[in-house]
């Protein structure tokens, strides 16, 4: 099982902690692939360095002064997280180039798009028992360092290894009456998915998503979850199809 982890779903330490424990619980069951964001604690990072922030269609605007900011933070977050878990090791794009990517667009600077997935460090490291952890840094053309979005990465991880994906957010799935919980969809097809994009039920911040989690379809995902990170023992029932919304093919 991939396992995105990010956002609001890691606010507190408290949460955080919570979190990795339904991890180390998950692992009891299945192998175990974390990959995580840190916009919470990037944004903290660039604003005590006076770096403003700029988004455009979700992505962060990352010019080289904050490319050095992103990685160094999800690096210390990464070996945290690794931590927090246990029987886990902590990795970064650059790391046996596990994550290769180019330019996304030169307006957004140093922000890639997933060009290549080192699957078989990945299916190493779970034979041997261990958990990866890996962070959404990407390794450029140039060889230096690119930001990558946590759930576009995490969809391509999935794909690689060809298994079922949880991104973890902060609503139960995907409501099909916005902001009524009661009209969660428990499944999605494909097409369906679509469709609510189109007519505009699936909007604002849950299109990148869904988009990611179509992407992980696309790659060879079995299927994709999305699910909230700020409810106790959501991982389980996300992975038995009991929470969430689950989208297939």
């Amino acid at each position: 099982m991939i396992v995105k982890y990010g956002g609001n779903a890691m606010k507190s330490l408290e949460l955080r902690r919570a979190v990795a424990a339904e991890l180390a619980a998950l692992r009891q069951h299945l192998p175990v692939v974390v990959v995580h964001g840190g916009g919470p604690v990037i944004e903290g990072e660039l604003a005590a360095r006076g770096i403003s922030s700029e988004f455009r269609n979700g992505l962060r605007v990352t010019s080289a002064e904050a490319m050095d900011v992103v990685e160094m933070a999800l690096c210390q977050l990464n070996k945290q997280l690794a931590q927090d878990i246990g029987g886990a090791v902590g990795l970064m794009g650059r790391d046996c180039l596990l994550l290769t990517a180019e330019p996304f667009d030169p307006a957004l600077g140093r922000v890639g798009r997933i060009t290549g997935v080192n699957a078989d460090l990945l299916r190493t490291l779970l034979g041997a028992g261990i958990t990866p952890v890996v962070g959404c840094v990407a390794v450029g053309p140039d060889g230096n360092a690119l930001n990558i979005n946590a759930d576009t990465a995490a969809g391509a991880v999935a794909g690689a290894l060809g298994e079922s994906i949880i991104f973890l957010t902060d609503v139960d799935g995907v409501y099909r009456n916005y902001p009524d919980p009661t009209s969660r969809a428990a499944t999605l097809s494909r097409q369906e998915a679509e469709d609510g994009v189109s007519a505009g039920w699936i909007a604002g911040g849950m299109i990148p998503k869904v988009r990611a989690a179509l992407d992980a379809l696309d790659r060879g995902a079995p299927h994709a979850t999305i699910a909230s990170g700020m409810v106790a023992g959501v991982l389980g029932a996300a992975a038995r199809g009991e929470a969430g919304t689950r989208l297939t093919p």
